[in-house]
């Protein structure tokens, strides 16, 4: 990694762990809606959680180029 700035290969890393978190919180929360029956509730939250996560891996990846 260079000291300037992320690089495009840590870029790419990046927005593919942040769609990989929207995507398994929306598909843990739609699962959890199948089972119960109740579909906006838990995928709405389970995206929500995804979007946090996501939130703090950002923040966590860029806090090394700071």
């Amino acid at each position: 990694m260079s000291s300037q700035g992320p690089e495009l290969g840590d870029l790419l890393g990046m927005g593919t762990s942040i769609a990989g978190c929207l995507v398994v919180g929306f598909g843990l929360g739609w699962l959890v809606d199948h089972a119960a029956g109740t579909f906006p509730a838990f995928a709405l939250v389970g995206l929500l959680l995804g979007i946090v996560a996501a939130c703090f891996y950002v923040y966590g990846q860029f806090k090394k180029f700071m």
